[in-house]
């Protein structure tokens, strides 16, 4: 059994009462020993990149037994598979599944992990839960409102645990500056949050079509989004760059951002969500998702505002991915990489803080293909956290109903600029208020074949 090597540097770990619980799962691992007599048997659906980060991760800090994994992409699922004999105790290689539904039926898991691309997160997660299994699912949870309303309804009908994979809350740092900076009060009263993402991230370009490869399942893969014509294989970017299987920038990284600040402020649903933008850069390609976009999240007395360019520079070359906090005492600027709490005050000093890492605890990190080394501490702390929510029946840090508000606000925003105005979300009603186009625009189509799922009947 491993042990934490607990670092002592505020900037460098958690403390305090409200982390007191994760430090003592960190320092012994025991979660396996003190709420399981057997191993957890899991299940993997998207054998991609973030999908089997997410499973490694888990592996590292608790006793589980990887049932099986499914892909549509059959070279994909063979190396997830492969490298997780390599990773588990037991050495086995799990059973390879190329749909899901079969996984579910036949290997009585406890725990699925679901890292397909998003125009599938939905399905996927209310089948796992009906399943009997308790999911962790990434970000953003859907692709539209009432899948994320039907998610949410699941969880709580077949009462199980679903966190989303919206780590930031389990990034040691950031736990350190939600509890020193802001609950501490450094910033005083917060009346302005400013959001942003410049990386230049919007695959673009004009590939022709081709045929589809014997080892992937193109028609799986769609489900039950359009189908495009098969222009080359769609993982990791591509099909990112399409609005058809995801929400954009915004969807992608907006969610993470934002979802950090209500976290850290304590905010609910917006009551009015604004936004502008389109492709005015990078309009010679085959990408529809927005090249640049402004959005306002409107709360009591303070507007979140989002801002995204794929082209140029960034605003803060120290802060490309970002939330800025401006209080009357101070701002407080945060990322997965750094924070800074800089004061009003001559009379206060600055405050710096950095990553976690942890490649000498970890040093298989150093190996994993295109592993992000920052994130890997709060994916780590994100399954255990996912873990003990399990064992006492209560909520995780990113319970499903916190990241539907995260998703849902991404894609009410990409709503207000298709339709170039204002709207606000009941969700209650699940309506946008006064407003039936947009109301209607909720629930996207799926393809013939496949029920879009509601909160009334999950």
């Amino acid at each position: 059994m491993k042990t934490e090597n607990l670092h002592l540097d505020r900037r460098k770990f958690i403390k305090g009462t409200s982390a007191a619980l994760l430090l003592s799962s960190i320092g012994a691992y025991g979660f396996e020993s003190v709420y399981r007599d057997t191993p957890w048997r899991v299940g993997l659906i998207g054998c991609g990149w973030y999908g089997t980060s997410d499973l490694f991760k888990l592996i590292q800090v608790a006793d589980v037994k990887v049932i099986a994994v499914c892909d549509v992409d059959t070279k994909f699922m063979d190396n997830t598979a492969t490298q997780v004999a390599e990773r588990q105790k037991s050495g086995k290689k799990p059973k390879m599944y190329g749909d899901y539904r079969k996984m579910l039926d036949e290997s009585k898991l406890d725990i699925v992990l679901i890292g397909s691309p998003d125009h599938w997160h939905a399905l996927q997660c209310i089948d796992a839960l009906k399943a009997g299994c308790h999911v962790y699912v990434q970000k953003p949870i859907s692709v539209d409102v009432i899948e994320g309303e039907a998610m949410v309804a699941a969880a709580r009908k077949y009462n199980k645990t679903v966190q989303v994979g919206t780590q930031r809350k389990s990034t040691p740092h950031l736990i350190d500056v939600k509890r020193e900076i802001v609950d501490a009060g450094l910033l005083g009263k917060i009346k302005h949050v400013e959001m942003c993402c410049y990386f230049h991230m919007r695959a673009n370009g004009n590939p022709p079509l081709e045929e589809v490869p014997d080892f992937l399942d193109y028609e799986m893969w769609t489900g039950p989004a359009p189908l495009r014509p098969y222009d080359g294989i769609p993982h990791r970017r591509w099909w990112r760059t399409f609005m058809e299987y995801g929400n954009g920038i915004t969807g992608d990284m907006c969610v993470h951002m934002y979802d950090t600040v209500r976290w850290m402020l304590g905010l609910g649903w917006p009551k009015k969500i604004t936004a502008t933008g389109g492709i005015y850069v990078q309009t010679e390609g085959k990408s529809n998702i927005a090249d640049t976009q402004t959005a306002i999240f409107e709360h009591d007395d303070l507007n979140c505002v989002w801002q995204h360019r794929t082209w140029g520079t960034p605003a803060d070359p120290e802060y490309p991915w970002s939330f800025k906090l401006y209080g009357e005492k101070g701002t407080l600027s945060g990322s997965t990489m750094q924070a800074d709490f800089v004061p009003h005050s001559k009379d206060v000093a600055p405050i710096h803080y950095d990553v976690l890492y942890e490649k000498e605890k970890y040093p298989e990190d150093l190996v994993e293909k295109d592993n992000e080394l920052n994130a890997a501490p709060a994916t780590r702390r994100h399954m255990l956290d996912f873990l003990n929510a399990i064992a006492k029946g209560s909520r995780p840090i990113a319970d499903i109903e916190e990241g539907h508000i995260s998703t849902a606000s991404c894609i009410l925003a990409n709503l207000s600029m298709e339709l170039g105005r204002p709207l606000v979300y009941d969700s209650q009603s699940k309506t946008v208020k006064d407003d039936p186009e947009a109301t209607a625009l909720l629930q996207r189509a799926y393809r013939e074949g496949y029920t879009h799922p509601h909160p009334d009947n999950v």
